[in-house]
């Protein structure tokens, strides 16, 4: 039995490894298997530069037709698990066909790379950077060895935020405006509003700030819409008390009363969130929304919902 076993073995083994591996910044990456590796993360423009190290098992005679090395920018749709749609490919020839003995490195560099989208593992799409070695072989299955990097792309603050104003009404019975300060937010910002009672004339039970995401993937009959709600940020729990706003049915200027009014506060940082992504390659697109919550004492809920936008912000630290 350990023969059979030993027979599906690759005669050789590989490892790739990046020229700046020790020093180069660490992320962790979550594999197929629900396992959590590090791995070395990249921006748009870098070269990447390393070796790729061949060991014959057992100094065993490898013949091969050629090794290879290829950088690769990959889509998966999980509706169509296993096809990946390549956005970027490059390819190094390593070494022309003959045989391996013994060890053998194999340097490699792929200068200023162009990746223009940043690893993405979402709810039905994936967007991945590997390396992918190749030693070619006759009559008998090619010896393939991947490795998986993280790329990110940082953008600087927007030279124009304008501010969110919405309203939230029922006729004769609700008016609420509610007011953020920008409309674009790096992932570690602070959300800051506030929410201004114009004319309230049902009970409100309760009020919820919510950040939600949608992941929209394919085109056509295969479109596929995810939304969850990432965090719920309570403004208010409980029927406010009497005399809280000064006069719900004959309201005056609420802007100018600090008493009918609500501040809004909420940290970005502990939500692991993602830049906006508008229309990746065709293939997928991520979007935030802020949405308002009302429900009232009868358990009717009231809604209003702003789409933001996220970006990343490189980290000084």
């Amino acid at each position: 039995m350990n023969y059979l076993v030993g027979a599906f073995k690759p005669p050789c083994n590989i490892f790739i490894s990046f020229a700046d591996g020790r020093s180069r910044k660490q992320v962790p990456l979550k594999k197929e298997n629900g396992k959590t590796v590090m791995v070395a993360l990249f921006q748009s423009q870098e070269s990447i530069v390393g070796e790729v190290v061949i060991e014959p098992v057992h100094r065993k005679k490898v013949e091969h037709n050629g090794v290879k090395i290829e950088l690769l920018g990959q889509i998966e749709l999980y509706f169509d698990r296993g096809n990946f749609y390549d956005f970027t490919s490059l390819v190094r020839e390593l070494d022309i066909p003959g045989e391996l003995y013994e060890r053998k490195t194999y340097p490699f560099e792929f200068s200023t790379v162009e990746m223009p989208y940043e690893s993405y593992n979402g709810v039905n799409v994936r967007l991945r950077y590997i390396l992918k070695v190749t030693i070619s072989r006759n009559y008998v299955g090619n010896i393939v060895e991947y490795q998986e990097f993280v790329v990110r792309n940082y953008t600087p603050p927007p030279s124009i935020n304008n501010i969110i104003k919405m309203e939230v009404g029922i006729e004769d019975c609700l008016h609420i405006e509610f007011e953020y300060s920008k409309s674009k937010y790096h992932l570690k910002d602070v959300i800051i509003g506030k929410i201004y009672f114009l004319l309230v004339r049902i009970k409100l039970k309760n009020m919820d700030l919510e950040i939600r995401y949608r992941e929209s993937t394919g085109s056509g009959p295969n479109t596929y819409v995810e939304t969850e709600t990432l965090a719920k940020f309570e403004l208010m729990d409980g029927a406010p008390v009497r005399g809280w706003f000064k006069d719900s049915c004959n309201p005056g200027p609420a802007h100018g009363d600090s008493g009918e009014s609500i501040p809004i506060r909420l940290f970005l940082s502990p939500y692991e969130l993602t830049p906006t992504y508008q229309n990746i390659n065709n293939k997928f697109s991520v979007k935030y929304y802020l949405n308002l919550v009302l429900v009232d004492e009868e358990d009717r809920r009231y809604f209003k919902q702003q789409e933001i936008t996220m970006y990343r912000l490189l980290e000084t630290s």
